[in-house]
């Protein structure tokens, strides 16, 4: 499961960038969900697993965590200056 957190991780951080693109902001509105899951897809995994070894669980959990900060910081700037398609 820490695998697949860390995979959702990096699929959310390349759709961040990908959000950053003007006139591609709503893309935003599918990966703010997609890296939410994978978030609670690497608290899930750490809290399960009892090995010393948790860094793509936590790498995956960072990567999600900034995907969905930045994403919503994106959607809410797009939203207040030109409806999500614009910016």
């Amino acid at each position: 499961m820490q695998t697949t957190s860390l995979v959702f991780g990096i699929l959310a951080i390349v759709g961040m960038v990908i959000g950053f693109i003007p006139c591609l902001a709503t893309i935003n509105w599918l990966n703010i969900p997609f890296a939410t899951i994978g978030l609670i897809i690497g608290i899930i995994s750490l809290v399960k697993n009892d090995s010393p070894n948790n860094t793509s669980g936590i790498t995956g959990i960072v990567l999600c965590s900034i995907a969905v900060i930045f994403g919503l910081i994106r959607l809410i700037i797009s939203l207040a200056f030109g409806g999500g398609a614009i910016i």
